[in-house]
């Protein structure tokens, strides 16, 4: 049993990316398709698809790669809030990673976002991860 959903999602990619690899597969929940499309809409992974089955689904992701010197996309995913110690941030101190390059995912009462958007729409929530 799983007690972490979230790092094992970071983790498969985080594998996958370092591998090579140029698709992943990975058990869908709710919460791991709205971090998909937040990827996909900021251009971190190349495309998705969402597959279901009777029990819980699985998402197919195709990750990204540079044409050139074929380094992945995705230069590092961190786990920010952990089941033992939750990251909580408000709409004024959300984080700012790479000084803007980068981009945090926050779960917020208007659902999956990143913290660009929770700031624009003045709320916060709990930090999720942050991907650069």
């Amino acid at each position: 049993m799983l007690t972490d959903p979230i790092s094992d999602y970071l983790t498969r990619l985080r594998n996958a990316n370092k591998a090579g690899h140029r698709v992943v597969n990975i058990p869908g929940s709710n919460l791991k398709r709205q971090i998909t499309k937040i990827l996909f809409d900021q251009g971190y992974i190349l495309s998705y698809k969402f597959e279901e089955n009777e029990v819980q689904g699985n998402i197919k992701i195709a990750l990204k790669y540079d044409k050139f010197t074929k380094e992945p996309i995705i230069k590092k995913l961190q786990r920010v809030s952990k089941p033992g110690l939750r990251k909580y941030s408000n709409s004024n101190d959300l984080p700012r990673v790479l000084n803007g390059l980068g981009i945090a995912i926050i779960s917020t009462s208007h659902g999956v976002m990143t913290s660009k958007q929770a700031q624009q729409e003045n709320v916060g929530g709990e930090v999720l991860c942050y991907v650069y």
